[in-house]
């Protein structure tokens, strides 16, 4: 069964930085691309950042320059460097594997893990 558990988030002031895990498991892992998402009150869930089996990475306008993903394979985990928060980078963050660069998750959903951007 696969399994995401997302985890580092929490209050921060704008401006303030956050670094978030994601353990994979039940999946080969290393064979897929992966994905943070993020969905805000009242909004869709939407693609963030997006990481390729061999590490190329792709960035929503919102978060290019800010954000940085990367992925450990040996330890199933993708991380995602959140720096120069705003509050309306305030959310539920979720990570799934995906094909490719196509924005559609491939499995389940985690339990997510919340940053609140917030002074």
């Amino acid at each position: 069964q696969v399994q995401f558990v997302e985890s580092g988030g929490g209050l921060v002031q704008p401006g303030g930085s956050l670094r978030l895990s994601c353990a994979a498991s039940g999946i080969i892992f290393s064979i897929y691309a992966a994905g943070w998402y993020r969905q805000a009150p009242g909004a869709s869930r939407e693609l963030v950042a997006g990481i390729t089996r061999s590490g190329s990475t792709n960035y929503a306008d919102s978060v290019k320059g800010r954000f940085t993903i990367s992925r450990d394979n040996a330890k199933n985990t993708v991380y995602l460097q959140m720096d120069s928060l705003k509050p309306e980078d305030t959310a539920v963050y979720y990570c799934n594997v995906k094909s490719g660069d196509s924005p559609f998750a491939l499995s389940s959903w985690g339990q997510g893990t919340q940053v609140t951007v917030s002074s």
